[in-house]
C-alpha cells in the first residue's frame, strides 16, 4: 500500500488550490479531523462562493477520523511544550500527534513542521 498520510489543513488547501507540489499526492487517500475540516472549510468560505464551499466541506467531510481524549490531551501536552517557539495551532496539535499514533506521515507545507520527526514537508 505504500506511505499514508495525515493531511495538515495547510496541504490540502494547497491540493485544492492547484499547488503543483502538492500533484503528487492525488493517489493518496485523505486522513483528516474534524479540526482540520472547520479551517478548511473557513478558507473555502473566504476564497470560494458558499456554494463552492459547501462543495469541498461535503468532499473532506468524507476523510474525518475520530479522534480519542488521550490523543487529544496528548496533542495539548505537546502544544503547550512546543509554542515558545512554534506558534502550532490546536487542529495541527491534534493532526500531528494522530498520525504520530496511526503510523501516518504528517503532509504539510506550514514552516512550523519543517524540522519535526514525521513530516513529510512541501515547500510552497
Amino acid at each position: 500500500m505504500g506511505l499514508r498520510y495525515f493531511w495538515d489543513s495547510y496541504a490540502v488547501i494547497e491540493f485544492i488550490n492547484g499547488n503543483p507540489k502538492f500533484a503528487r499526492f492525488i493517489h493518496e487517500p485523505v486522513t483528516i479531523t474534524i479540526f482540520n475540516l472547520s479551517e478548511i472549510f473557513w478558507v473555502a468560505l473566504n476564497v470560494y462562493d458558499e456554494k463552492t464551499a459547501l462543495e469541498i466541506f461535503d468532499r473532506y467531510d468524507k476523510c474525518v477520523v475520530n479522534v480519542n481524549s488521550g490523543i487529544l490531551k496528548e496533542s495539548i501536552k505537546f502544544r503547550k511544550k512546543v509554542y515558545k517557539d512554534k506558534k502550532i495551532s490546536y487542529a495541527d496539535a491534534i493532526g500531528y500527534i494522530y498520525a504520530l499514533k496511526n503510523n501516518l506521515i504528517f503532509l504539510t507545507g506550514d514552516k512550523e513542521f519543517e524540522d519535526l520527526e514525521n513530516v513529510e514537508f512541501v515547500k510552497k
